[in-house]
């Protein structure tokens, strides 16, 4: 709609431009002094630039990094899909060598100059291929050499573009309305800008001189001024008086004053209320500050006469000079959602059981647990945090806390059976199945595990304490005597004796009466072969007796553990031949 206004009124050149009330921008941002506008609707270089003109404005400049973020910040609040905009770039009548001409390759700016410390073309053709104007430029995320950077492309001032940029500069600005937020009905009023150049939304970092501001639902309506060569600007009205005290602190110079729902601007002791009734002038009128509570305020018409005022949540007492509590939380409805409770001077909002305050409002308070991935069962601990708890039997695991993992700290405790099949049952790592039900822990002491360094037993674990030939003396440590990988490997791998030297080489032992290697062989071999049918023989009893896939599971799992048994009782085995 925006590109048909624009082109039927502009189309004979200087027929005429649209007039301001109809533009309608599609989104629009302002930073300190410079405002920028986003504006739909297809549209040639010329019609854009006058239709920014008209707002009193011009085609956007993009000389910095800042600049271009504005445009990918309105890009991004945009429904369209990767728009080309026009911009205030173009390149005059005639050709140039655009590998001379600096980063913006011999374009200008509509504002006559070719400063920048910023560039960002999508094609650079080298910088070998001549350009010959005129030409204009548009911007767009589609043709964007880096992600959220927009290109700018060359176009022909003739092609219809989806939109353009303008640019405005004004001398001063205000800041968003601030809210009292510690009033609970803060957080319903709600605020929408309206600026000189026609941009209306409720989301600005800072509005310019002229705009206007909506305060829903006091119908209350402001405009920002600012006195003139003034670079900050304020939140007035034409009516006389505060407006309400939550906004803006209700437009007064010094102090509002909330008093049975009627707001009013007060001045220091020595200054007096001007014309606007929320500006205050200072006065040679004899203070009067030690009269009143709280405060006086001089009549400078009647010298000497004065009136005493309250600070808000006070009022006057009878004698119209001391200041009384007022109880808000009985004044008209409750001001609170849920429990009031009054002070001096004012009131605090409680919540129920269950509920906790969030912008005024209570709000039921979210579990801790909620969303987390404990395998058993997650405890409270206070409003905020958590901590994962195990059935009996079990603990959390240190390295994963959610998880659960079989514990026992006794030297024997009941094993986790299913109560489907009793035949199936686990114990904790350390701990073998007993008696059916019954998990025993395992004493690897007995199987020296330390030798020839002191052992001690622990429920499921054991400790090594290391003498003074180990190589951690004095320690407590799992191993008191590592052997390295490497020296391992030197020795033939891992448990495997030194080879035996050979038997006519020099300096090898006589041997009286040497024994045959295969009885040697025979006999080790025999040795595993019973230890093994022993092994095979206890698993079956133990099954017979109930134990569950534990036990198998343990000795698979803890292969170091039998491994040491098989191997001291093969030594003792052959001690005995």
């Amino acid at each position: 709609m925006l590109g048909v206004l624009l082109l039927g009124v502009l189309a004979p050149v200087g027929l005429g431009i649209p007039a301001p009330a109809e533009l309608q921008s599609s989104g629009s941002q302002c930073v300190e002094h410079e405002c920028f506008a986003l504006f739909r609707g297809p549209v040639t270089f010329l019609a854009a630039s006058r239709a920014c003109e008209s707002l009193q404005g011009h085609l956007m400049t993009v000389r910095s990094s800042v600049a271009a973020d504005v445009i990918s910040l309105l890009l991004s609040g945009d429904s369209s899909t990767n728009p080309h905009l026009w911009i205030g770039l173009q390149l005059p009548q005639g050709c140039g060598d655009t590998g001379h001409l600096g980063p913006l390759r011999g374009f200008q700016w509509v504002t006559g100059d070719n400063h920048t410390s910023y560039s960002r073309w999508a094609r650079l053709d080298g910088d070998t291929a001549p350009h010959c104007g005129p030409l204009c430029v548009t911007v767009s995320a589609a043709t964007a050499a880096a992600p959220g950077e927009p290109a700018w492309e060359e176009q022909q001032c003739e092609t219809e573009a989806d939109g353009f940029l303008c640019e405005f500069h004004f001398e001063a600005s205000c800041r968003p309305l601030v809210m009292d937020r510690w009033t609970p009905d803060a957080s319903l009023f709600s605020s929408t800008y309206t600026t000189p150049f026609g941009a209306r939304d409720a989301d600005f970092q800072a509005l310019p001189v002229g705009s206007s501001a909506e305060v829903a639902p006091l119908g209350l309506e402001l405009v920002c001024t600012a006195p003139p060569g003034a670079a900050e600007g304020h939140w007035a009205r034409e009516e006389w008086g505060a407006w309400d005290c939550n906004v803006e602190k209700g437009g007064c110079e010094y102090m509002c004053n909330l008093t049975a729902g009627v707001s009013s601007c007060l001045c220091p002791g020595d200054g007096v209320l001007q014309a606007d009734g929320r500006s205050c002038t200072a006065t040679t009128v004899q203070p009067c500050n030690d009269l009143c509570e709280h405060f006086c305020v001089s009549n400078p018409d009647v010298p000497g006469s004065y009136s005493c005022m309250c600070e808000t949540g006070y009022q006057l007492a009878a004698d119209q000079h001391r200041c009384e509590d007022v109880d808000d939380c009985k004044q008209g409805p409750n001001p609170c959602p849920q429990l009031c409770v009054n002070r001096r001077g004012g009131f605090d909002c409680l919540c129920y059981d269950g509920y906790e305050l969030v912008d005024g409002e209570c709000v039921e308070a979210l579990d801790p647990c909620f969303g987390t991935n404990c395998e058993y069962e997650c405890q409270p601990l206070g409003s905020t945090d958590y901590r994962c708890i195990c059935a009996e039997g079990f603990a959390p695991n240190p390295k994963e806390p959610h998880k659960c993992e079989m514990f026992c700290n006794e030297t024997a405790c009941p094993a986790d059976c299913d109560p489907n099949n009793p035949d199936l049952c686990h114990c904790p790592e350390g701990y073998i199945l007993d008696d059916g039900s019954m998990c025993s822990d395992i004493d690897e002491c007995d199987a020296d595990e330390c030798s020839p360094n002191e052992c001690r037993n622990l429920p499921g674990s054991f400790e090594c304490i290391c003498g003074p030939d180990s190589a951690y003396p004095g320690q407590v440590r799992a191993d008191c005597d590592p052997i390295p990988v490497s020296d391992r490997e030197q020795d033939g791998g891992s448990g495997e004796p030194p080879a035996s030297p050979m038997p006519n080489s020099p300096g090898s032992p006589p041997s009286a009466r040497p024994v045959h290697s295969g009885v040697l062989i025979g006999i080790s071999i025999g040795s595993l072969s019973l230890v093994v049918a022993l092994l095979a023989l206890l698993c079956h009893l133990r099954k017979k007796q109930g134990a569950a896939r534990a036990e198998l599971e343990y000795k698979c799992a803890s292969p170091a553990k039998e491994v040491v048994l098989q191997h001291v009782r093969t030594d003792r085995t052959l001690q005995k031949l």
